[in-house]
């Protein structure tokens, strides 16, 4: 198989990496500067939760989507804000017979496609405000992963993984497709642990459950997960963040299958991690509000749910977000 990814982030990295090791025809996109470093320092780096550094090639490291051709399976691994853009773009990378996966943080745009549920809405409006990724990316091609790996991107490109190997994969409807057996093996070749569940909404919202809270607090005080959840006061935010969102998770036919404070443990014991978010904020980067925050905020109204705690977090964050950029001269995306 070929396969392709869409950022060459610190996640977008260690899947390539793993893949590039795993044998596999691998193609990276990203913008110039990461491209140029790509290729500057002979490849993907990655340094073990063991220590251990390794580098490899992937076949290709572009930013010319059209110069590399169709692939079978295609990665977005950018951040959701970022996927607009590109839409237009991934149709050089895919055909109708080519899978798209998605590994974002929080919410995907496509959630409510396909969705039967009480909610009448069939989209996430903060995540593809002009349909664009909804008429540029069929849901048929879709297929949902939910990257649980921690992992930190040094200045010179070298990329950290700090724990965790699980990227569960799931179809739209629930099914298990030769399509989907043939990327969780492919996950598994390159050192993942993947297996492929019936209900990827549920652990979409597993994983965010703790991220919706965690990632923006993490931004607002510069602590680390482990901080967070030790710390009385966040852990009892995060805690009443957790209930609020699993009050409109369940209203939408969600499972859980840890309780909040399981979880909370389980983000605890990563440890002294910075998250995705507060790596965006030393970056300078545009922050995750609106797939982390804004779109629970917008399903909340949907199914009849009050969520102020989550929506006192997205008003602080998304101040922070616009100050952020403002003060390097960008402009927040879609945030409102």
């Amino acid at each position: 198989m070929r396969i392709a990814i869409i950022g060459a982030g610190a996640m977008g990295t260690l899947l390539g990496h793993g893949l590039c090791r795993a044998r596999y025809d691998v193609s990276m996109m990203d913008l110039p500067n990461r491209i140029k470093q790509i290729q500057d320092s002979g490849g993907l780096t990655v340094v073990t939760p063991e220590g251990i550094e390794s580098t490899v090639c992937p076949s290709a490291a572009t930013t010319d989507f059209a110069s590399v051709g169709i692939h079978d399976i295609v990665f977005l691994a950018t951040k959701s804000q970022d996927l607009p853009a590109l839409a237009p773009q991934i149709s050089k990378l895919a055909d109708k017979t080519s899978t798209v996966v998605t590994i974002q943080n929080g919410f995907p745009w496509w959630y409510l496609q396909n969705f039967t549920s009480a909610v009448q809405s069939s989209r996430i409006e903060c995540l593809d405000p002009k349909r664009i990724l909804e008429r540029s990316i069929e849901a048929s091609q879709i297929v949902g992963c939910v990257a649980y790996p921690a992992a930190l991107m040094e200045p010179t490109g070298r990329v950290c993984h700090i724990e965790g190997y699980r990227m569960p994969v799931g179809e739209l409807d629930g099914s298990s497709r030769q399509r989907t057996r043939q990327l969780a093996s492919a996950l598994c070749e390159a050192g993942f642990k993947s297996r492929i569940i019936d209900d990827i909404r549920s652990e979409i919202w597993l994983k965010a459950w703790g991220a919706i809270p965690i990632n923006p607090i993490s931004a607002l005080t510069r602590a680390t997960m482990a901080e967070i959840c030790t710390f009385p006061l966040t852990r009892d935010l995060v805690r009443q963040t957790m209930f609020e969102v699993q009050a409109v998770a369940e209203a939408l036919g969600a499972t859980f299958r840890h309780t909040v404070e399981k979880r909370i443990d389980g983000a605890q014991a990563v440890g002294d991690h910075k998250t995705s978010m507060l790596q965006d904020v030393e970056s300078r980067r545009e922050l995750e509000v609106d797939a982390l925050l804004l779109s629970v905020i917008e399903l909340a109204a949907m199914v009849g749910k009050d969520v102020p705690t989550v929506k006192t977090i997205y008003a602080c964050t998304a101040l922070l977000n616009k100050n952020l950029l403002l003060n390097h001269g960008q402009k927040p995306s879609q945030t409102k």
